[in-house]
Order: structure tokens, then sequence, then C-alpha cells
């Protein structure tokens, strides 16, 4: 991403500071500093930075203008920020590209079409203006958090650099070096008065916050400032130290727990790995087998990309019921139920297909999976597993968990060049290409006895 980035500027210089070519759109979870990295560029570049957030734009006329016809007309935003701005030749950042919106009013993705293309821009009509206008000197970058929203026609367009989440180690790094004195200065904190160790940051990072940038994180660092400013406006002026055994005291019980490690291997919960807009993040898929007539029940509010892969795993498994030892009327006789937690949040995508193969064999044959073993991966009927994306953020979010393996697809295995060297130090990751490979390295190998049923509740005489 860096070096991409590095070369566009280097055409640029080469160029005489001509910019016409591709328009960059920076896509990526919220807080990883897109905006900021707009903001640095047009620094490098000595260009008037302007910002127009497209969240929630429905109006044509927002991009176009209004023709001089209409009361209340004037130009489009785009001609009136460079009328602010005082240039013809700016850095204009187009946020939150992936929001914008459509109604009875027109599209304002149609509309940036003419805007961001290289072969049309140099002849840009606003409609209040009504002549053209040229805007291929004008350096464009969109910023998304991510492109399958974004209209195919306005993507083809543009050429898109993924900034994904970061490491524990890098989101250290910034607090230390950047969010931590901002925070300082913004809450009037002497420099002498706060000392916040590393492993009380690393503390907030792991117990406080769970996300792929560092939005959160800076808001925690925050709330520990406004508490030393309490304390300094109380009087006391001695020097307070922060660290990991006392950070509860500034921003109070621990929120979050990633660690799996400790946690018990069960039958029929297997650890997943799904795709968020903050980033990656782990995910538990449940199942249980229960006396029936051999339906098939999903909970968790699941997509219909998401169900199907249900149904792909169950077929998979009863395919493969004689090597797995399971006898032939156990699909007549018992209902199978999957079900992902947190119900409330809508859930889709294939990516969850071993994952849910997994749970479901495990409920079946009563072998315990082991829970710091962490999977991501489509599959199909025959039992193939096929390639996923986001696997970078999976991987981190895998290692924030404390999960010591990691199956992915073997299509998948380029894409482990994205992960930071430190994090495939620590993990143990396993490529595969069939659910038969998955199931030998997330399953014990023994049967575990079925748990007793509740005794009756007897009434006293």
């Amino acid at each position: 991403m860096k070096r991409r980035i590095l070369d566009f500027l280097a055409v640029i210089k080469l160029k005489g500071g001509e910019t016409r070519g591709p328009i960059l759109c920076f896509v990526g979870p919220p807080g990883t500093g897109k905006t900021s990295l707009g903001q640095s560029i047009g620094r490098a570049l000595g260009r008037k930075f302007i910002r127009m957030s497209l969240g929630g734009v429905r109006d044509e006329a927002e991009i176009r203008g209004h023709r001089r016809t209409y009361v209340g007309a004037m130009p489009g935003r785009i001609i009136q920020e460079m009328k602010r701005g005082g240039s013809n030749n700016p850095l204009i950042m187009l946020d939150e590209v992936d929001k914008l919106g459509t109604d009875y009013r027109g599209d304002p993705a149609s509309a940036l079409l003419e805007v961001l293309d290289p072969a049309q821009n140099f002849s840009f009509t606003d409609h209040y203006l009504d002549v053209a206008f040229d805007l291929s000197r004008v350096f464009f970058i969109a910023t998304a958090n991510v492109q399958d929203t974004i209209p195919g026609p306005l993507r083809d367009r543009m050429e898109i650099i993924e900034l994904p989440g970061y490491t524990e180690h890098e989101k250290l790094e910034i607090a230390r070096r950047y969010l931590l004195a901002r925070q300082k200065q913004e809450n009037g904190i002497p420099e002498d008065s706060l000392r916040l160790s590393d492993g009380g940051i690393r503390e907030i990072i792991r117990s406080y916050t769970r996300e792929a940038g560092v939005r959160n994180l800076e808001r925690e660092l925050g709330s520990v400032c406004r508490g030393i400013a309490r304390k300094i406006a109380r009087g006391e002026t001695e020097t307070t130290v922060v660290g990991e055994e006392n950070i509860a005291d500034f921003l109070g019980p621990i929120r979050f727990r990633w660690e799996l490690a400790s946690e018990e291997d069960e039958v029929g919960v297997a650890t997943g790995l799904a795709a968020t807009a903050v980033g990656g993040d782990v995910l538990f898929v449940e199942a249980a087998t229960v006396p029936g007539k051999g339906r098939l029940i999903l909970t968790g509010k699941l997509g219909d990309v998401m169900q199907e892969s249900a149904q792909a795993a169950l077929t998979y498994a009863r395919s493969r019921a004689l090597t797995l030892d399971i006898a032939p009327a156990f699909f007549d006789k018992n209902d199978l139920h999957v079900h992902v937690p947190a119900g409330a949040i809508p859930k889709d995508g294939p990516s969850a297909g071993v994952t849910m193969a997994t749970a479901l064999v495990s409920a079946m044959t009563r072998r315990r999976v082991r829970k710091d073993v962490a999977m991501t991966g489509e599959i199909t009927l025959r039992g193939k597993v096929l390639p996923v994306g986001a696997i970078r953020d999976k991987v981190l979010a895998a290692h924030r968990a404390g999960s010591r393996s990691v199956i992915i697809p073997r299509d998948n295995e380029n894409d482990l060049i994205d992960v930071p060297e430190e994090v495939r130090r620590d993990l143990s990751v396993l490529l595969v290409e069939h659910v038969d490979e998955v199931l030998k390295a997330a399953l014990h190998s023994e049967k575990t006895a079925e748990a007793p049923r509740l005794e009756p509740a007897t009434s006293a005489n």
C-alpha cells in the first residue's frame, strides 16, 4: 500500500504535477487513517486539501449544481469548494463514497462518473455555470469502509488501495508516539503529570477496545487524561504512573475478553473468523442435536448465503456419514440446530462454511472442537474449501483472540504476505483444500459421553 502511493507520487513529480491518471480509493475499516493519509499526501504535494463528505448525499445537484432557472440555484459542491479554497488544482478527498444514496432527485454516484473519469473531467459541465470546467488538474482521492457497496461503474474508474487493520504492536507505537501526546495537549495535561506505561496501553488495546483502527483507543486515552485532569484540578501535583495494574481505576471494569486458550474445548462449538465493516472478528458457531425428524434449524439472523452454507455443510456431513461413524438412521431421528451468537446482528457471507461443517460434525460425532483453532473458508458439496476475502483482517482477529492455529484455504496462501511477520511467528497457519483436513486438525479423536439429562423435579409430600 505504501509503495503504491509512493509510486503514484513519483509519477506526479516526474510529470511536473500533472495528475491525469487513475483515481485512488482508500478502502479500510474506520480509524485506520484514510483521511489523515489524504492530508499527508496534500502536504507532500503542496496542494490545498479539501474534504467533501458524501455520506447520505442523495441529490445529483450536489455534484452537478442546480440550473439557474430554479429559485435558490447554486453551483455543485465541487465548484463551491474549489472557489472557497482559491485553487484550481487542490487535493479533493471524497469521503465515504460507499455511502452515497439515490432517490427521485437523481443518482449522485452516476454524476461522479464524469468527475472521476480522466478521459472526461477536463470538460466537466456544472449546470449552474453551464460552461466546461477543467477538473483534470484536481487530485481526487476517495475513501470507503467497504468496496462492495460502491457502484460498479464508479469503482471501475478508481484504483482500490486497501488499508487493513493494525496489529497490537502497531497500535502501541501509534498510541505512544502520537495519540497520547495529542490527548495530553487537548486535555491540558502537563508533560510530567502523566506516565502511561506500555503495559497500560496494551491493556487498553486488549481489554477496552475491539476494533481494527485506533479511534476508540484514542477515546480511552482521552478518558485517562481527563481522570488525571480531575486530580490536577483538586491540587494534586505529583506525577501519576498508570500501568496495567491500575488502568481500571480510570476506565472501569474490562469490557472485552479476547483470550480463548483458557476456555475448555466443547462439543458443537467451533471458532470461526468473520470480516466486518470495522475489521476482522471472531465468530462462534454452535451446533446441537435434538430428537426430531431430520430438520435443519438455523438461528442468529443469518443471511441467505450463510444459510446456504449451512445446508451445504449438512449435505457434506451426510455424504460422509459412514466415514465419520454416524449411524444412517441418525438423520431421520434427530433435528440439527445451528446458532451463531449475537443474534441481533445480521450476518452473511460464505466464509463460515467450514466452521459450520466442523460444528455440525462435532455435534453428530460427540467429538470436541479445539477452541484455540480458528478457521475460515467456503465449502462445497464435495467438501472442497474455496478461497475467501479479508484474510489479513481475519488472521489479525485470531491473533488478538489468543488463537494458536488458523485454518485458511490453500488458494489464499498468497494473502499471507500481507500479514505482519510478528503475527505469523505467533500463529500456526494450516492451508487446506478439503474439509477432511479441517476436521482432522480441529476435532479431538476421542468421543465425549453425552451430558446427562436433568432429572425431573419431584414434589415433596
